[in-house]
């Protein structure tokens, strides 16, 4: 429900609020006659203001800026500003950007108690994306607070290796080498590079939107955005403490690279406990947080005392503050205090190619390339899988397993997939069997043994029968069927199979099989198929045909390692589901 209706609805609601503000004010009364009467209080504000009815001003700050707002409300509230003779006590209060964006779109799940009168977001994105989705009361302007840039954070002893290898930080590095040209990231440069997660924080947006910027347009470019959004969620963190702390720890990892805000860093070395992170801009230029303070008060009293506490964060007071609190001054130019060497004193570059238009296009593609994939694997044992791929070759059966197996590794902890075999009267008068039952991969099925592990041991024991011809058709419908009958609209469901990619005519036709799927397959409820075919025998032109009707795509390989290939390219089709072009 829009915040504007529901708050027009709710004249009880703005009655008890109004009942909790009065109820903070006789506190502080109290507290004030406590500590040597009401007189102190007044003469605190160091104004003429009335201090029995005074405007109270609740403000969201994110979680980094949080601390400096907090005090410089506390001097806010000291120097005796008030509207029409009321003085104005700001309340500064820690909020992710998350939460506050649904509170002003009205939202029910996931939203703040109360609506603040202010806010200060970790990026003006957050207020462009509550303006556009219908945020009510919401000011047209905004006061930029502090700036801090995005930095590449590593381990000081890392960050020393990297430059006497002569290797400096790129954006391309939020890509897998694999987009890059090979399969593994040499020794002179990161070997995982995480990122923020960008539905809670400003800095994971803007590196989406960093690599939407370097990829461009095209086939290929979403593939490899693909493949960074696939690497982005293993490695994202919900807040920059943790990524930090990871990129401090001994792990699996043995060159880590986060990407956080400057001021994250700035924060983490005041640990002395802790080996020092250094922060190396991207030679490209960065992208820098910008800290915006918005109104977002109805009230005309309230929105004029959170708009005049706006302007008092840019005094030169509050300015040196922020940078006492490790960020930059709201024009960027002036860095932290006591940044010492992990921390470059610098104007940071910045990549003016990042424009709100690219940002929304990163947004986007993101929206459908991050949901989790919800697939269920067909695979071909047919007599016709025992054949070489190639002359003294591995056979095509062997292929698609190892390729299975690869595969399975592109996939993070968040799919759901199940496994099955199919030939002609396979067992019990059915042309397939269930191996692995479809379903979360870090959980079990039927048995104590989670999916994941189950996947990689029975594909290791699936052999082709000889003496089975394919029941490519059948399996195709049946496949599709079982996945559209358990249709996840949180998920992207998908039906893949591994095939020689030749049916045997024995059960459905190719004709009844594409009518059958052009009736039940549903926009609304969109099941993608699939198909990798290995080897050469396989009857394209049918393939093509199948897949298209479900806005699906034929892949036919030779070697296990196309499989990766296969997979982005797939998974790149969300960016244009369920309106891609015939490939």
């Amino acid at each position: 429900m829009p915040y504007g209706r529901h708050r027009a609805a709710s004249t009880a609601e703005r009655r008890r609020r109004q009942a909790r503000r009065r109820s903070v004010v006789a506190v502080v009364t109290v507290v004030a006659i406590v500590a040597g009467g009401v007189y102190l209080f007044a003469t605190r504000t160091g104004g003429t203001c009335s201090s029995r009815d005074p405007v109270l001003v609740d403000v969201a700050a994110a979680v980094d800026i949080a601390p400096p707002a907090m005090e410089a409300a506390e001097r806010f509230n000291a120097s005796g500003a008030g509207v029409e003779g009321r003085c104005v006590q700001v309340q500064v209060v820690e909020q992710p950007p998350a939460p506050v964006l649904r509170t002003l779109i009205g939202d029910r799940a996931g939203v703040l108690p109360d609506r603040p009168d202010g806010w200060i977001a970790d990026s003006s994105v957050w207020v462009r994306l509550a303006r556009k989705q219908g945020a009510q009361d919401i000011a047209a302007d905004e006061t930029v607070v502090a700036t801090s840039p995005l930095v590449f954070a590593t381990r000081r002893s890392l960050a020393q290796r990297f430059a006497a290898g002569g290797t400096a930080m790129s954006w391309d590095m939020v890509f897998p080498a694999t987009v890059r040209g090979r399969l593994q990231p040499t020794d002179h440069e990161p070997d995982v590079v995480r990122i923020p997660d960008p539905s809670v924080s400003g800095a994971g947006i803007a590196t989406v939107a960093a690599a939407r910027d370097i990829v461009g347009t095209g086939e290929k470019a979403n593939k490899d955005l693909t493949a960074f959004v696939r690497m982005a969620q293993s490695g994202s963190a919900p807040d920059y403490r943790s990524m930090l702390s990871a990129v401090d720890a001994p792990g699996f990892w043995a060159r880590p690279v986060a990407i956080v805000p400057e001021q994250s860093v700035w924060e983490h070395n005041r640990d002395v406990a802790v080996e020092p992170i250094t922060a190396l801009q991207p030679k490209e230029g960065t992208i820098e947080l910008d800290y915006p303070y918005v109104v977002t008060a109805s009230d005309p009293d309230r929105a004029a005392a959170s708009r005049m506490f706006a302007s008092y964060l840019r005094t030169p007071a509050v300015q040196e503050s922020v940078r006492h609190a490790g960020f930059r001054t709201a024009d960027g130019k002036e860095p932290p205090f006591a940044v010492g060497d992990d921390i470059p004193t610098e104007e940071p570059r910045p990549r003016p190619s990042i424009t709100p238009e690219v940002i929304d296009e990163a947004l986007e593609a993101w929206s459908r390339l991050a949901p989790p994939s919800r697939i269920l694997v067909l695979a071909d044992v047919s007599k016709e899988t025992a054949e070489p791929i190639r002359a003294g070759g591995q056979t095509r059966l062997d292929v698609a397993v190892q390729a299975a197996k690869l595969g399975l590794q592109l996939f993070p902890n968040e799919t759901d997939m199940g496994l099955w075999e199919f030939a002609r009267d396979l067992t019990d008068g059915r042309d397939q069997r269930e191996l692995v039952s479809l379903g979360p991969i870090t959980k079990p099925g039927s048995g104590q043994e989670i999916r994941r592990t189950a996947l990689y041991r029975v594909a290791d024991g699936i052999k082709p029968l000889t003496g089975r011809s394919s029941s490519l058709y059948d399996s195709i419908l049946a496949g599709f069927r079982s996945v559209s009958k358990g249709y996840d609209p949180l998920m992207s469901n998908s039906l893949l199979l591994l095939t020689a990619g030749r049916d045997d005519g024995e059960g459905i036709t190719r004709e009844k099989l594409v009518e059958a799927l052009r009736s039940e397959w549903n926009p609304d409820k969109p099941v993608q198929i699939i198909v990798v075919a290995f080897g050469k025998g396989a009857d394209r032109q049918a393939l093509d045909e199948i897949v298209s009707v479900t806005n699906g795509q034929l892949y036919v390989a030779q070697e296990p390692g196309q499989i990766i290939d296969v997979f982005l390219s797939a998974l790149a089709r969300r960016l244009c589901h369920p309106t891609c072009p015939r490939p």
